[in-house]
């Protein structure tokens, strides 16, 4: 009779990988699906068409059918990107607030969080300053240094692109070709 125990292959592998390894790793597949979340949530089934200016300044763009519910789908939009982000602060503050996270790891959580945080303050500011020139409703959305904005408007003119473009390079940085504009009616 053979006493000897089989060794336990959970508790080996934890011992090979390590606690501490795991929980960053599930940090990050959770980082992973907010981020997901997010991009599902800011590519919206509802068709849109980017705003392109041709080299001479002519408008060249199609601007989305009629919808009522437009105020609805701009404080839709604003809720579903708090709800993301907030997933995603979640996590990372677990991850910085760890006993058994790598240092690396905490420090990579709070630069995470402190560039979430900037992000927000940029879209707030690119929010505020777009309706502050006349166009109704505008959400912003900032990501990996690249920014979406979506207005509300009848079309755009070429200035008002411009501006946009100013504002978000003012405000966040951001280069106009790593800017969207995206007409909703």
């Amino acid at each position: 009779m053979n006493t000897e125990k089989k060794p336990n292959k959970v508790k080996e592998f934890f011992k090979k990988v390590g606690m501490r390894n795991l929980i960053v790793l599930c940090a990050v597949l959770l980082i992973g699906t907010a981020v997901c979340v997010n991009y599902i949530l800011y590519n919206d089934e509802t068709p849109s068409k980017d705003v392109d200016i041709d080299l001479d300044g002519t408008d060249m763009d199609a601007t989305l059918k009629d919808d009522p519910n437009t105020s609805d789908y701009f404080a839709q939009t604003a809720l579903s990107r708090k709800q993301a982000r907030d997933e995603a602060l979640e996590v990372l503050q677990a991850v910085a607030k760890s006993d058994v996270a790598l240092p690396e790891a905490i420090e990579s959580a709070l630069s995470d969080i402190a560039q979430i945080a900037k992000d927000i303050e940029n879209e707030s500011n690119i929010e505020t300053l777009i309706q502050a020139k006349g166009i109704k409703e505008c959400i912003a959305v900032i990501s990996d240094g690249k920014a979406t904005v979506i207005v509300q408007t009848d079309g755009l003119l070429a200035s008002e692109v411009a501006q946009i473009n100013e504002i978000v390079y003012e405000s966040a940085g951001i280069l106009p070709t790593d800017l969207k504009i995206i007409e909703k009616q």
